[in-house]
C-alpha cells in the first residue's frame, strides 16, 4: 500500500473571474493492462456507467464534473475505430484486418489515456487515489520500458482571461522552467522526442523584458511567431484557441488543439508504477508558477535576474540556474 501523498497547495488564487472555485483536467497516460480494463477500474472508482464510443475509446458518465474519456492515444487507430464494418464484405474485411494490424503494433508504445473532465480544486486529491489504484492494479508509466515516452498533463483554468493575467504566468513559467525540469526528471524516451520542445531563446528574452506588457492579440501574435506548435512544457494553444480561434488557426490549424480556458502543462512524465507517485508532485511545482506570477515585484526581480544569467555566458558556465531558483525564488515551505 502507498504510504499518504503529499499534501496537495493551494494556488494564490482559488476562485476565477465569475467566483466559481478553479477547476483543472488531468490528462494521463499509462500502459500495462487493456483499454477496457482501465476503462472499468476507472468506472468503478467513481462510480460512473461506461458508454462504448469507438473501438479504441470509452467515454464515462456520471460524475457532476463531467464525463471521463479513457482511450488509445492514437489519432488514426481512433479515426479507424469509428467506422462501421457490420456489413461482411470484402472490403470490409481487408481494411478491418489492416486496423487489426496496426492496433497489434500500436500496443507495444502508443499508451492508454486516461482524460478527466475540469475537476475542482478540492477534487484534485482524487486524482492522486485513483493513480495508487492503478498502480495497484498493475499500471506501468514511462519508466516501464525503453519505447514508452507517457506524460501526464495539466489544465488549470486560469483565474481570469487578461492579457496581463496570462503574461505574468507566462513570464512566471519560462523563469522557473529550469527549475522544473530538473525536478521533473523528465525520462529519456521523452527527451529524444519533441514533446515538450523548449521555448527559443529570442522568445524568451522578448516576453521576459520589463515592459512587456502586450495586449491581447499583440501577445498570441508573438507567441505563433515562435511557437507554432503543440510541442512546448506549457502549450498556450488551447488558451489562445479558446480566446480567438481565427488569429490562431491561421497560423497552425491541424485540428488537434482543442480550445479551453486554460494553461496545458506537459512537462511532467507519467511514473503511475513508482510507489508514492501522482499528481501532487506535479501540481505543487505549478503552483510556484503561480505564486510567482502573482507577487509582481518578486515576478519582475525574477525576470530581470533570469535575463542576467541568459545574457552572461561566464554565469551560464559557472552558475546553475535551477539551483538559484530553488534558493532564492521558490517559498522554502514548498521545498
Amino acid at each position: 500500500m502507498d504510504a499518504p501523498h503529499s499534501p496537495l497547495k493551494t494556488p494564490p488564487q482559488i476562485s476565477n473571474a465569475k467566483g466559481n472555485t478553479r477547476r483543472v483536467g488531468v490528462e494521463i497516460e499509462l500502459s500495462g493492462l487493456e483499454l477496457d480494463t482501465i476503462t472499468q477500474l476507472v468506472a468503478d472508482f467513481f462510480s460512473l456507467s461506461v458508454k462504448r464510443g469507438g473501438r479504441y475509446d470509452r467515454r464515462l458518465d456520471g460524475d457532476k464534473a463531467g464525463d471521463w474519456v479513457v482511450e488509445l492515444d492514437y489519432a488514426k487507430l481512433k479515426r479507424l475505430g469509428q467506422s462501421d464494418r457490420s456489413e461482411n464484405t470484402m472490403t470490409n474485411r481487408l481494411d478491418q484486418s489492416a486496423e487489426d494490424l496496426l492496433a497489434w503494433a500500436a500496443k507495444a508504445f502508443v499508451p492508454v489515456e486516461i482524460v478527466g473532465p475540469p475537476l475542482p480544486l478540492d477534487r484534485l486529491q482524487e486524482v492522486d487515489q485513483l493513480i495508487a489504484h492503478l498502480r495497484q492494479q498493475g499500471a506501468e508509466g514511462t519508466e516501464d520500458s525503453p519505447v514508452y515516452a507517457f506524460g501526464m498533463q495539466l489544465n488549470p483554468e486560469l483565474p481570469d482571461l487578461t492579457a496581463k493575467t496570462i503574461c505574468a504566468h507566462l513570464k512566471a513559467f519560462l523563469c522557473l522552467y529550469d527549475w522544473l525540469l530538473k525536478r521533473a526528471d523528465i525520462d529519456l524516451s521523452r527527451r529524444l522526442t519533441n514533446y515538450v520542445d523548449p521555448f527559443p531563446k529570442a522568445y524568451v528574452e522578448r516576453v521576459l523584458a520589463k515592459d512587456y506588457w502586450p495586449d491581447l492579440n499583440t501577445l498570441i501574435d508573438d507567441y505563433l511567431v515562435d511557437n507554432p506548435t503543440r510541442n512546448r512544457a506549457l502549450d498556450m494553444l488551447p488558451l489562445f484557441t479558446h480566446l480567438d480561434a481565427e488569429r490562431v488557426n491561421k497560423v497552425i490549424d491541424d485540428g488537434l488543439t482543442q480550445a479551453r480556458p486554460t494553461f496545458h502543462y506537459r512537462l511532467p512524465d507519467s511514473k503511475v508504477s513508482q510507489p508514492n507517485w501522482g499528481i501532487h508532485e506535479a501540481w505543487n511545482d505549478w503552483v510556484e508558477v503561480e505564486k510567482l506570477a502573482a507577487d509582481p515585484a518578486r515576478l519582475d526581480a525574477c525576470c530581470k535576474a533570469y535575463l542576467g544569467y541568459l545574457n552572461d555566458p561566464l554565469a551560464r558556465i559557472v552558475n546553475n540556474w535551477a539551483e538559484k531558483v530553488h534558493n532564492l525564488w521558490i517559498d522554502p515551505s514548498s521545498q
